[in-house]
């Protein structure tokens, strides 16, 4: 691979990866298009773009742990049934209209944006209860490791807008979901065709430009961004997201 190549994938997943750890979601779909387009075959693209999810992840859930920023009580019943459900919607896939599901979902995501962007719920003045948190982190866990296996889409883009919708602050659904998202996506990432091929210091470099860009973003949504900017960031992030999965839909 060229200088170029390099240079631009570095930068690139540097900033993508501190963006998309502020609010707690993997850039994965973006990574993917990116490596394709500079070169890097798809079966190779994808695995390694599911690889620095769970570098830049791990690095972002530690600093959120250390904040106090990770709702265990129901950040545990998602991460369990998501990666229990996970593998029983890729099967579902050929039995299912995909694009289908994959518009209905992009349609979620753009209501979820306006939600985030507009939407101001009025404050929870009492925890949800250890059963109720239970309760709730079981079926946010069934329906995003569900659609997220059958779309092949991180299921942080669902969790994040409904943990806000429960009345979870913002930065400690970002905070929750990420800690999701490391495992979630080291399951997919388990489930693809080994690296094969792609060039060692090509990976090396991406996975520390990775780990640097979620360091420097986990700590500008700890300790600079307030839950309502860290909202905005999300929700126009779910757009982003949405206007992704149209375009793949019209093409």
């Amino acid at each position: 691979m060229s200088l170029t190549v390099y240079i631009v994938s570095a930068v690139s997943v540097f900033f993508f990866s501190g963006l998309m750890a502020m609010a707690g979601l993997g850039a994965a779909f973006i990574f993917v298009p990116l490596f394709y387009y500079l070169g890097v075959p798809i079966a190779e693209a994808v695995p390694t773009a599911l690889l620095l999810n769970v570098v830049s992840l791990m690095f972002a859930a530690v600093n959120y742990y250390r904040g106090g920023l990770i709702n265990w009580r129901i950040g545990l019943p998602i991460l369990i049934t998501a990666v229990l459900l996970a593998p029983l919607g890729a099967q579902t896939t050929p039995f299912v209209d995909r694009r289908l599901f994959l518009a209905m979902f992009a349609g979620f995501l753009v209501f979820a944006g306006f939600m985030m962007l507009f939407y101001k719920p009025a404050p929870r003045t009492k925890a949800l209860s250890r059963a109720a948190s239970a309760g709730a982190g079981v079926a946010v866990g069934v329906v995003a490791g569900f659609l997220g296996g059958l779309l092949g889409v991180g299921g942080g883009n669902f969790i994040v807008p409904v943990l806000n919708g429960l009345g979870i602050d913002a930065k400690v659904a970002a905070g929750t979901t990420a800690m999701v998202v490391v495992f979630a996506s080291l399951s997919r990432f388990l489930g693809h065709v080994s690296l094969g091929g792609l060039s060692p210091l090509f990976l090396g470099l991406m996975a520390l430009m990775s780990a640097l860009g979620s360091i420097a973003g986990s700590h500008l949504m700890k300790s600079k961004i307030t839950s309502a900017q860290l909202k905005k960031i999300i929700g126009a992030l779910l757009w982003l997201i949405a206007a992704k999965m149209i375009f793949d839909l019209v093409k």
